[in-house]
């Protein structure tokens, strides 16, 4: 019978609260022996573990340890704007209205300079200079009426693809828009339902990769439920020529991005943005609602807030929601709705569950005020005492 000794080596965690974005350790590959018993490996397997013996990477791990195509970068260039940060805070009044309406919407597609980190530029492609763009709102049976402007000073076409649309292209066909036109189309909101919308503009894949994502939410009629407060946050991944933590100017990497290899992987544009930026704020008490969109393009986000569970997520209908979950899959292009109730104050950490991402800057903060209920938590973890 064989026996198998498997030595690893130890890999530090990552904090769930990110302040800075230094490059996670990568671990060590796994030494994997076999052996039969009476000999010296199967006596080994008994004996105190001996450091592990350095081995050749295989040319795949390699490859992977060493990066895709790293390189120096060119110092920061002056931006147009600080960040392209959406305030999550920023969300529309809720629909309270029953018989649908005409709703018009004006959006400008606009290619900004911005920090992504501290010390680190990019180009963005953005709705309005913000990543994510603005929340949309609108009731179900509405007709909605999008224009969407290209700003002269755009180096490209862009359009609006608005995935709560039923007709071709979710409107990507007839909005096409060269740097410096406008075009406008409608639609009527058939499907309740929070929704992601995006460029589409050939290549779809890299529009959305530079920023160009937001969410739209089709409200049954009479509006969703109230809620005390409402949040709007859009993870997205970026792929840079240079690592992550590397400051300069960052340039978009079509390698890293064809091999699905993120160097940041943040909450509304930015490394900081919910952390140092704009940190949600909220009250022991209030019922919360966040509106959650994955722009991608390539990695799923796997939602989860630390110390508080998913009183209602609401992945497609108004109808169908799910009760008490801890982590809820929201798939890059899509959108769900989380709701749940502050029980005690403190902090509490939003991140996407595939952790290592959080070394990328998947983090955000949530801070109750409010009054202590040992009932429910004990000891207060704010008393220096405990």
């Amino acid at each position: 019978m064989k026996i198998r000794v498997l030595i690893l080596s130890s890999i530090a965690c990552a904090s769930l609260i990110v302040s800075g974005c230094a490059t996670p350790p990568l671990p060590k590959v796994a030494v994997e022996q076999t052996s039969t018993p009476g000999s010296s490996a199967s006596a080994a397997a008994s004996a105190p573990a001996a450091a592990p013996t350095p081995v050749a990477l295989s040319e795949g791990v390699e490859t992977a340890a060493k990066r895709i195509g790293v390189e120096p970068l060119e110092p920061a260039v002056p931006v147009d704007q600080p960040n392209v940060v959406a305030d999550p805070a920023q969300v529309p009044a809720p629909i309270t209205r029953t018989e649908p309406q005409t709703v018009k919407i004006a959006l400008e597609a606009k290619e900004v300079e911005a920090e992504l980190a501290d010390g680190a530029t990019y180009a963005f492609w953005t709705f309005d200079g913000t990543v994510p763009g603005p929340l949309l709102r609108v009731m179900e049976g509405d007709t909605v009426e999008i224009t969407l402007t290209n700003s002269i000073s755009n180096t490209v076409s862009h359009n609006i693809d608005l995935h709560a649309v039923n007709g071709p292209g979710g409107g990507a066909a007839v909005t096409n828009v060269a740097p410096g036109e406008t075009k406008t189309f409608t639609f009527q909101a058939l499907n309740p339902g929070p929704y992601i919308y995006h460029c589409a503009f050939p290549p779809p894949f890299h529009h959305i990769a530079q920023g160009m994502y937001g969410g739209i939410v089709v409200e049954p009629k009479g509006g969703l439920a109230p809620v005390d407060r409402e949040f709007y946050v859009v993870q997205g991944e970026w792929y840079t020529t240079g690592k992550a933590g590397d400051k300069g100017n960052q340039l978009f990497s079509f390698d890293k991005a064809l091999a699905e290899q993120a160097e940041y992987v943040t909450f509304n544009g930015h490394l900081d943005a919910l952390t140092k930026l704009k940190p949600l704020q909220a009250k022991v008490g209030e019922t919360v609602r966040i509106f959650f969109g994955n722009g991608g393009p390539n990695l799923g986000s796997n939602f989860h807030l630390i110390g508080e569970i998913w009183d209602k997520v609401y992945p497609g209908s108004p109808n169908t929601f799910i009760e008490n979950e801890e982590t809820w899959y929201v798939p890059p292009g899509s959108m769900s709705i989380f709701e749940f109730k502050l029980d005690v104050p403190g902090s509490y950490t939003l991140v996407d569950h595939a952790l290592w991402r959080v070394a990328k800057g998947a983090a955000g903060l949530l801070t109750a005020e409010g009054e202590w209920d040992p009932a429910i938590y004990s000891p207060d973890p704010t008393n220096a005492s405990h």
